[in-house]
């Protein structure tokens, strides 16, 4: 968290130390509904804070950075090799388009874009705005609008949880956005 803090760029003003924190207390929520406990929590929360840790070196695929930031400093924590795979597994599961294959990657998936349903939606994504801006990625309002319709579109929360908890919110969010577009 320290590293996360003190590395990264100020740029990138949504996959920030704030943006782990967030992801992070919402998988313990999720897991709190999915029974998920003990050892099984202990490394979704792990996989949480190193699933932006790539962040620190580059932006595309960070994902795998992340992997090789826990596979280097997760021994040292006690972490074998099993669990520390499992993590990994985690993170990539992250990786757009999302793909879990079992409960702990479904859960750190639906965290970590729980935002999408929930009321701070569109200081969160302003936020995402913002950073892409900044890289280039983007470069209007439009074209962020139209990129907000087509992801939330075809994203879909995974746990009967965040289904529950951010289905409907996240529907009106994407109607307000379409509301928005200029065609």
């Amino acid at each position: 968290m320290e590293r996360l803090l003190e590395v990264l760029p100020p740029n990138l003003t949504y996959h920030s130390l704030e943006h782990t924190k967030d992801v992070y207390h919402s998988a313990e929520r999720l897991a709190g509904l999915e029974n998920i406990s003990g050892e099984d929590l202990q490394i979704l929360l792990t996989a949480v804070l190193f699933h932006d840790a790539g962040f620190l070196q580059q932006q595309k695929n960070h994902e795998l950075i992340g992997c090789d930031l826990a596979r280097k400093y997760l021994p040292d924590y006690d972490y074998n090799q099993d669990q520390i795979e499992r993590i990994c597994g985690m993170i990539m599961a992250t990786k757009i388009p999302q793909t879990p294959a079992n409960k702990l990657e479904m859960i750190i998936c639906d965290a970590d874009l729980d935002y999408f349903g929930r009321d701070d939606f569109f200081t969160v994504g302003n936020r995402l705005f913002d950073e892409l801006r900044t890289l280039g990625t983007i470069h209007s309002e439009n074209e962020w609008n139209l990129l907000q319709e087509d992801f939330l579109e075809h994203h879909r929360y995974f746990t009967e949880s965040a289904k529950a908890l951010r289905g409907d919110r996240k529907a009106e969010h994407l109607a307000v956005i379409k509301s928005k577009i200029i065609k």
